[in-house]
């Protein structure tokens, strides 16, 4: 098998380095065939471990691949580790990222840099196949960094747009003071744990637990609070949630990507899968908990006020991302996963969906310039509708499923604050119905708002942008129902997911309660959450197509809310004025102290006065008098004699009785 798992890692990579290096001399269409292959056959293979260990129950594949550094009895290596948790990220991966690989087709083919963006896109689908399976920290940190590379090189493909440009630098930056925490995490852990294998730590966790550092601060929480950090950034949670929304300045392939299967679950799997570290930090999971509690209620609500196609399903994506995080809070690892893959195949199928309209409307992305494409674009109003639906948890769809599972698993936590954040996360369905709603009755109902042009030549996409519309529909519809018994009670994670059921019951509970999923779904109306969702549709449904102008007249009346929301809670502003801003005179002033009076004004012009200072007082010396040069030497030797005869170690002179 270990052939296989290379084949997986490495198919991407090649056909990213083939096309990147030689794709304009190949062509587009062998160019994206070979991209397209590598991708193809890192999905048939992941489905075949899929297969091997989820459903044929195969033991875990725990090996070391290749040897990179040998430092006294630290091992650094390539590794692999293939368990039930890999094999079902591999498997979402990979086949999120074939869509998006043949969606990429149609939807770039204008673009000059064609080959090199299936090239950046390859790339990123190895970073992340080498995050997912890797098997220890050093691995694990080099597929982190690397998607965030690449991400910033897909952010700002389109470099001609000034946007663009600082879109992706807000990647980048942002996602380094996440990095700065992940790194101080790992180096922590090396230094008490003295390895960065996953199972030595793992088996080391208890006898580490209860171990301080900075006075009587337990070791364990400092770790899991440091990596969380990482995990913030990546997984795009409050405050370091400020680069997602910008990165819909990349091309919409990349957009769906980012947000649905690559470098934003990052962060979801990596606590997931340090769980046997996490469950012995009860102060860690709460900060998890709440800091996912507020992304989700807060971020949700900006959705609201956006008129971006592609911002509205970005903010979507911080709120779901904020539900995933509230479940690795209350212990709930599994939930979280399962919610992870349903909201890949449905987040993936609205990001492509608007895609879907911005082609047709020649990149127009303001909702307010759409409506009524539902008779001119049927696949994609089908599509599109499906996975809203799925997004907003409408019985039977996949998200219904997940996102029910995760607000059930916060009413049986019995950690701090939980009470807060179950009403929270119920609020949030609301808010996301609202938004969700918003967009899909502007852009498809109500009367059109084309201009005439778009309006003449407006139709459905060519078909390699359809058909993973289509593909993307199924499982946003099924997978939710088929899965959710298995992934969460009959055991496809249990042996990669560890929890302490004596202090964290929240999946116990909800195993003991759960039925089946078709009992699940009857039970549905009778539940809160339920008509949260069916209130929150009502709403939109009235404020974007019965009577749109109560939604003018409500901002007008609540215009301070509205300022707030419309500029962002303030987090850029803050972010410009204190960090930006800050720096900037944190250096000017250090420049001043450092460069213009240390090194300037002391050692560079302070050495040559003294230079010319020290030749001032000799300068008088050099006569040009023999006799002057001879009365020098006579003086310097009298000196000489006076030191070895009076003076020094062994005097011949004693001077005094």
């Amino acid at each position: 098998m270990e052939n296989t798992y290379l084949t997986i890692v490495l198919a991407p990579l090649i056909g990213a380095i083939i096309v990147g290096l030689a794709g304009h001399r190949l062509g587009r269409t062998l160019s994206h065939s070979i991209a397209i292959l590598g991708v193809t056959v890192s999905t048939v293979l992941a489905l075949y471990v899929f297969n091997h260990h989820v459903l044929q129950g195969a033991e875990v594949f725990n090996e070391n691949i290749y040897t990179w550094m040998q430092v006294g009895g630290l091992n650094m290596s390539v590794g692999f580790l293939v368990d039930n948790l890999t094999s079902v990220m591999l498997l979402v991966v990979s086949f999120i990222s074939l869509m998006v690989h043949i969606y990429t087709i149609g939807y770039m083919q204008e673009d000059e840099g064609y080959t090199k963006f299936f090239s950046y896109i390859s790339l990123f689908t190895f970073a992340m196949f080498m995050l997912v399976i890797s098997n220890n920290f050093m691995q694990l940190f080099f597929g982190w960094e690397a998607v965030g590379l690449v991400s910033y090189l897909l952010i700002g493909f389109w470099h001609h747009k000034e946007s663009a440009v600082e879109a992706s630098l807000k990647a980048f930056l942002v996602n380094r003071v996440g990095d700065f925490g992940f790194l101080l995490g790992i180096a922590v852990l090396l230094m008490f744990f003295g390895t960065m294998d996953y199972v030595e730590v793992f088996t080391l966790a208890n006898q580490v637990n209860g171990q301080t550092i900075f006075g009587d601060i337990s070791v364990i929480t400092v770790i899991c609070l440091l990596l969380f950090i990482g995990a913030m950034g990546k997984s795009a949670q409050v405050p370091l949630h400020v680069w997602l929304p910008g990165s819909m300045e990349g091309p919409t392939p990349i957009s769906a990507l980012i947000h649905a299967a690559t470098m934003v679950t990052a962060g979801i799997f990596m606590v997931s899968r340090m769980s046997p570290i996490f469950e012995l930090s009860d102060v860690a999971l709460t900060v998890v908990m709440v800091v996912g509690a507020i992304t989700a209620i807060f971020m949700g609500l900006l959705g609201i006020v956006q008129n971006d196609i592609k911002r509205v399903v970005a903010y979507s994506t911080l709120s779901q991302l904020g539900y995933m995080t509230v479940a690795l809070g209350v212990s709930a690892y599994s939930v979280a996963i399962f919610h992870l893959m349903t909201h890949a195949f449905f987040k993936a199928l609205l990001f492509l969906a608007a895609g879907s309209v911005i082609v047709a409307l020649h990149h127009e992305q303001d909702i307010r310039k759409m409506g009524a494409l539902r008779k001119k674009m049927p696949i994609t109003y089908i599509t599109a509708l499906i996975g809203t639906l799925a997004l907003i948890g409408f019985p039977g769809f996949a998200g219904f499923y997940s996102k029910d599972m995760i607000i059930e698993a916060v009413h049986f936590s019995n950690l701090p604050f939980a009470d807060w954040v179950y009403y929270a996360v119920v609020f949030g369905v609301f808010i996301t119905a609202f938004y969700s709603l918003r967009m899909f009755f502007i852009v498809f109902h109500g009367e059109s708002r084309l201009d005439q042009h778009a309006e003449e030549h407006v139709h459905e996409p060519a078909l390699s942008i359809t058909v993973p519309l289509i593909v993307l529909a199924i499982p946003s519809v099924i997978i939710g129902y088929l899965t959710i018994e298995p992934m969460l009670f009959t055991g496809w994670l249990d042996n990669s997911i560890y929890i302490d059921a004596s202090v964290h019951g929240s999946v116990a509970a909800l195993k003991e309660h759960f039925h089946s999923a078709f009992g699940l779904l009857q039970h549905s109306i009778v539940t809160v959450p339920f008509w949260m969702m069916v209130g929150g549709s009502l709403a939109a449904w009235v404020f974007s197509l019965y009577r749109t102008d109560w939604a003018k007249k409500i901002q007008e009346r609540f215009h301070r809310t509205n300022y707030v929301l419309e500029s962002l809670y303030g987090f850029d502003r803050l972010n410009d004025i204190v960090f930006a801003n800050g720096s900037r005179k944190l250096g000017e002033f250090l420049w001043r102290i450092s460069d213009m009076t240390i090194i300037d004004q002391f050692v560079v012009n302070g050495s040559a006065r003294l230079m010319r200072f020290m030749g001032s007082v000799i300068r008088p010396v050099q006569t040009g008098y023999l006799y002057h040069y001879a009365f020098f030497m006579i003086i310097g030797l009298m000196l000489v004699l006076t030191w070895v005869l009076v003076v020094g170690e062994n005097p011949l002179i004693q001077l005094g009785s």
